[in-house]
């Protein structure tokens, strides 16, 4: 299940999870918890659902289909993240699924996309219910309230966030720009890194929501969460290589192979 906003653009959200669920051969269901009017590097307007709506969605899911893993996207509100928690929280905690947060906090284009209080709420319900929490740098930076500028900045607020939630965190290190793009898991052990070579002038739209999609749907799968990342992190890397730029369309043979 992902509950996420819709991105009118389909390269972000709901359409991208669903996308990648698809990929993998697991069912998605969808919880929309907002409408957004967007492309790549803007943001036009957002529509928040109907807390009720929001909680129904969830709660139909959860009653109908054997859900194995949830994954968290663009929550917008405190009131909506409180509707999600009440949700995971009526059930059993030996039966609940696996849940990947990506707290979406800020738009690649810099738009905020929470409401003030909803950091809040992330921080207070939400994370310490996680499975696997999956911040970029910017929103790594807004959970530890300082700025992120390098390799060792990620580890020691990967370090601090795993240590005052209890539950593992997946630090994106992709916005640091090196000619390999490495994210940190920190949780119980050793942090590991997970790394593949950083691909110069690709556009990035979604790719957040994409990844923690596919470590979702691995969890779905029965994958540990070690596993689960690594097999993310190749097929992030490979559909961020081969993402198509209408710009500058593909040959047909491309198009054919792809």
């Amino acid at each position: 299940m992902t509950i996420a906003g819709s991105d009118s653009s389909a390269g972000a959200g709901i359409q991208a999870d669903l996308k990648t669920f698809s990929h993998f051969h697991v069912h998605g269901l969808t919880a929309v918890t907002c409408i957004v009017a967007e492309v790549p590097g803007r943001v036009q307007s957002i529509q928040a659902i109907d807390v009720g709506v929001v909680r129904d969605q969830i709660k139909l899911g959860f009653e109908t289909y054997p859900v194995r893993a949830v994954k968290t996207g663009l929550l917008y509100s405190a009131g909506i993240i409180a509707a999600v928690c009440d949700e995971l929280e009526r059930l059993p905690r030996a039966s609940r699924p696996a849940l990947v947060v990506d707290p979406v906090m800020i738009a690649s284009s810099g738009d905020a996309l929470l409401q003030p209080l909803a950091v809040k709420a992330y921080e207070e319900r939400l994370l310490p219910l996680a499975s696997l929490v999956t911040p970029n740098l910017d929103e790594a930076g807004a959970l530890t309230g300082r700025k992120l500028a390098s390799l060792a900045d990620l580890r020691a607020a990967g370090g601090e966030l795993a240590a005052r939630f209890g539950v593992p965190f997946l630090v994106k290190g992709g916005h640091l720009r090196g000619k390999t793009a490495v994210d940190v898991l920190f949780g119980s052990g050793e942090p590991t890194e997970f790394t593949a070579p950083f691909l110069q002038r690709a556009c990035t739209h979604g790719t957040g929501c994409t990844y923690s999609a596919a470590i979702a749907a691995q969890l779905a799968l029965g994958q540990d969460l070690s596993s689960a990342i690594g097999e993310a992190k190749l097929f992030i890397t490979r559909a961020i290589r081969e993402s198509l730029n209408w710009l500058q369309p593909r040959p047909v043979s491309a198009l054919k192979q792809w």
